[in-house]
Parts: structure tokens; C-alpha cells; sequence
């Protein structure tokens, strides 16, 4: 795996809230099915429903060791990839909350906590694509 962050996923109460917060801050997003992109350097932060992140990720808030509303994403180029990275975070002593499949927004992903608990998520995103450094560029959203 390599040593990249690609998105930074926050749950949040109220996406509509926290979108005007950030704005306020000077930051600029798009928003798509209840969840808002910003762009942020190389990487994005994203902000979405804390109970949908939770069961995307396959944790609960009620986990003692784990959900602390917030989820790490590391974008890979290909299904494959997403499967070796899961599979090596398990070798290593990673819980797979969610194993890899395809995903309702068309790539493929899967998830694991660390030891810790911290949650990532391993995905492949065709349409987030990678530049070769491993930064990503947030699409123009506004016709989907």
C-alpha cells in the first residue's frame, strides 16, 4: 500500500450545515446525492450523513473501539489492487468491516479498520481517476 490519503470522508449531522461551514471558511464544493466534495490539494474531503458513512463502512457509532466519524480513503488504480491491499491490511492484523465489491457509484471498493480502529477504505474509482503522483482531481459533478 502505498503512503497516500486520497480522500478524507467527515459524518457529519447535517450535510447541508456543515457544507455552509465550510463555505464560510472560503471553501468551495459540489454536491451529489447528499454528499459534498471539496477539493483540497491532492486530495478531497468530503463530507457525508454520519449514520450512512457508518453503514457504508460497515461499523456502528456504538463500536467501542472503532467508528470516530471519519474515514480515510486510498484510491488505487484498478479492482485488483483493491483486493491485494485488502487481503495484505488483513495479513497484518486488520479487521475487514466490508469486504471488496462493486459499489452504487460504479467502482469497487472494500474496507477494513486498523488496529486501532481507524477505518479506510481501499476503492477504485474510475471516476475519480489517479494523476500519476496518487493525487485525485474532484470531476465536474453538477450533471449527475
Amino acid at each position: 500500500m502505498e503512503q497516500r490519503v486520497s480522500l478524507v470522508t467527515l459524518g457529519v449531522a447535517e450535510v447541508k450545515r456543515a457544507r455552509a461551514f465550510y463555505e464560510q471558511l472560503g471553501w468551495h464544493g459540489q454536491e451529489v446525492d447528499e454528499t459534498v466534495f471539496f477539493q483540497a490539494g491532492g486530495i478531497a474531503l468530503v463530507l457525508w450523513g454520519r449514520d450512512k458513512l457508518a453503514l457504508d463502512c460497515g461499523v456502528t457509532d456504538q463500536q467501542t473501539a472503532g467508528f470516530g466519524g471519519f474515514c480515510l480513503a486510498h484510491n488505487v488504480g484498478s479492482e485488483a489492487e483493491v483486493d491485494e491491499v485488502i487481503a495484505a491490511a488483513e495479513r497484518a492484523g486488520a479487521t475487514v468491516t466490508r469486504p471488496a465489491a462493486e459499489t452504487f457509484y460504479g467502482g469497487y471498493a472494500g474496507v477494513f479498520t486498523d488496529l486501532d480502529g481507524h477505518v479506510w477504505e481501499i476503492a477504485h474509482n474510475p471516476g475519480f481517476p489517479l494523476a500519476e503522483d496518487g493525487s485525485i482531481t474532484i470531476p465536474d459533478l453538477s450533471n449527475r
